[in-house]
């Protein structure tokens, strides 16, 4: 799996790609800037790109706009930005992508390798990956605003959290030690509380979570 890392701190960027080589990945270019970014990609034509969101020259939101215009030029191509802190609009504009192949972490997951590595897998075979501090944020919010999230039972606010994760109904199952089938059954009961979409598809899943979870 051919990477491309956008990093402006020499010693994480580094890091990542040893990092990524260490688990299976080829790393292909990794570069300082957004545009030598979006250059990289032009060239080698990566199967993922891990981004940065703070970029030269303003460190404000060049690495999420060059991976937003990646995505809409090189659709084929999955983008991960990773994150110091959580910004509900970033998630928002990212996972805005109808088809998938994006991700939102914060820097610290990284610590997780397992999980990070797992993540970037699954971000470039079609799925989603959103920091489950992101979806924490974001549930508090719901839960103090929206009567419909207050009305869930915990276990099916446990579910929904993974479910704006991007987990599988597999997953979920082994994360809280219950039946796939019992999945299956509060997830139904969380589309009918919040009136959503049913959709197998697991990035629609999560962005008509996330459009639900984000109503102000």
């Amino acid at each position: 799996m051919r990477v491309i890392i956008g990093e402006d701190e020499a010693l994480l960027r580094r890091g990542l790609q040893l990092l990524l080589e260490d688990g299976g990945f080829e790393v292909v270019a990794a570069t300082a800037d957004a545009e030598a970014l979006e250059s990289a990609v032009e060239e080698h034509r990566p199967d993922l790109v891990v981004t940065d969101i703070r970029m030269p020259p303003t460190h404000t939101d060049e690495g999420l706009v060059a991976a937003l215009r990646i995505r809409r030029l090189h659709p084929g191509t999955a983008v991960v930005v990773l994150s110091q802190h959580v910004q509900r609009r970033y998630a928002r504009e990212l996972l805005a992508s109808p088809d998938g192949r994006v991700g939102y972490l914060l820097k610290q997951r990284i610590a997780d390798v397992e999980t990070f590595l797992a993540d970037l897998r699954n971000v470039t075979s079609g799925g989603t990956a959103l920091d489950p501090e992101v979806v924490s944020v974001m549930l508090a919010r719901a839960r103090r605003s929206d009567g419909a999230v207050r009305g869930l039972t915990t276990r099916q606010q446990e579910v929904l959290a993974l479910m704006a994760e991007g987990r599988s109904n597999a997953r979920i199952a082994v994360e809280l030690f219950l039946s796939e089938k019992a999945v299956v059954q509060h997830t139904s009961n969380i589309y009918d509380a919040l009136q959503l979409p049913r959709d197998a598809d697991s990035h629609r899943r999560v962005l008509a979570v996330m459009r639900h979870l984000s109503r102000d």
